[in-house]
C-alpha cells in the first residue's frame, strides 16, 4: 500500500503537467482552434482561410431560386472586393440544392446558383476568366436531416480558392 502512493503521487503529477500543456499544441492534435493559430497567428493573405475569415465563403438562396437575395448580395460584393485586392486568386463557385427534389433538377438548380453568385461578381468587376463554377447539387450538403433549418443551410453557392 506505501509503495502505491509514490505512483499515485506520480501519476497526479503526470496528469496536471498534460492538462498544463499549451492550448495551441491541444487545438493542432484535435482540428479545433482557427487556422491563424495554425499557422502561427497569421492568415496567408488571398487563401481561402482569409475569404472565410474576413469576407465570407457563401451565399444562401430561397427554396427553388437562383436569383442573389438582397441580404446576400454584399456577401458576393465583399468577395468581388476581395478578388480585386488579391489579383492572383482565381476561384470555383460552386452550386449546391437541398435534399428535395430530384437530382438532375437539383444539380441544374445548383448551377444556376454557381451562375448567378459568378455574375454578381463579375458585374462586380472581376474577370470572368478568374471564376470557374460547378453544381454539387443535393450531392455535398452542409448541413444533415429534413429541416427547414437543414434545407435553408443547404440552399447555397460557395466560393473557394482554387
Amino acid at each position: 500500500m506505501a509503495a502505491t502512493k509514490p505512483l499515485l503521487a506520480a501519476l497526479m503529477a503526470a496528469g496536471l503537467l498534460a492538462a498544463c500543456s499549451n492550448s495551441d499544441e491541444n487545438a493542432a492534435a484535435t482540428g479545433a482552434g482557427g487556422a491563424s493559430q495554425a499557422s502561427g497567428g497569421a492568415i496567408r493573405p488571398g487563401s481561402q482561410e482569409d475569404l472565410v475569415a474576413n469576407v465570407g465563403d457563401r451565399v444562401f438562396f430561397d427554396t427553388d431560386r437562383s436569383s442573389i437575395r438582397g441580404d446576400q448580395r454584399p456577401v458576393l460584393e465583399r468577395q468581388a472586393r476581395w478578388m480585386q485586392t488579391n489579383a492572383q486568386v482565381q476561384v470555383m463557385v460552386e452550386g449546391h440544392a437541398d435534399e428535395r427534389g430530384t437530382r438532375e433538377y437539383n444539380l441544374a438548380l445548383g448551377q444556376r446558383r454557381a451562375n448567378a453568385a459568378r455574375d454578381i461578381l463579375v458585374a462586380s468587376g472581376v474577370s470572368g476568366a478568374r471564376i470557374q463554377t460547378i453544381s454539387y447539387g443535393k450531392d455535398r450538403p452542409d448541413a444533415l436531416g429534413s429541416s427547414e433549418d437543414a434545407w435553408a443551410r443547404n440552399r447555397r453557392a460557395v466560393t473557394a480558392v482554387r
